[in-house]
């Protein structure tokens, strides 16, 4: 008798619950469920900065600023995934088949790193803009200090780098990220 190996395709709800017994957070790719890539102490406080400086912009806005716990899920596609730095205006819309799934995000960013840079301009950047919200996709580079931003525009996905000493600017939500502020290290003298 043989032996059937375990299934590798899983349904948006087994990963659901997966993810809710899991101690760390993953990914649901293509019916695939990702273990996510551990985080530097630089990716870390890069995040922060991000984070830091949308929420000071957009205080008494009805916009909110939400970090890497924020699950993310693209209708279009099925997958869920869990940006460094969201942000969602208005109502929070959350998907039918998980409350704690948002579906509706405008702003999604992700801070670079070397093992999932070449993935996160590629395929997961195809998957966030396939999402109707999304307005500016923010690349926070890990080897040159510069964003990309993605914006949608009438005639499709134009991308704009900013570079040190320069302000990236996010026209949907009124605000503006300092390159240089981003890659600032407060510890250092």
């Amino acid at each position: 008798m043989a032996v059937q190996a375990p299934s590798l395709h899983y349904s948006f709800h087994e990963y659901v619950r997966f993810e809710a017994e899991a101690h760390e957070r993953h990914e649901f790719v293509g019916g695939l469920i990702l273990a996510m890539a551990g985080g530097t102490l630089e990716h870390a406080r890069r995040t922060a900065t991000v984070i830091e400086l949308l929420g000071a912009q957009l205080r008494g806005q009805r916009c909110g600023v939400f970090d890497a716990n924020a699950r993310v899920r693209v209708t279009a596609s099925g997958s869920a995934y869990y940006p460094d730095a969201s942000v969602i205006c208005g109502q929070v819309q959350v998907d039918p088949e998980d409350q704690l799934s948002a579906t509706n995000p405008i702003v999604l960013v992700e801070v670079l790193s070397p093992s999932t840079a070449e993935y996160d301009r590629t395929d997961k950047l195809a998957d966030y803009q396939s999402i109707p919200s999304v307005v500016h996709v923010v690349h926070v580079s890990h080897s040159e200090h510069q964003l990309d931003v993605w914006t949608r525009h009438p005639e499709g996905w134009l991308r704009e780098t900013w570079s040190e000493g320069e302000r990236a600017l996010l026209p949907a939500i009124s605000c503006s990220l300092d390159v240089s502020e981003i890659y600032r290290d407060p510890l250092r003298g």
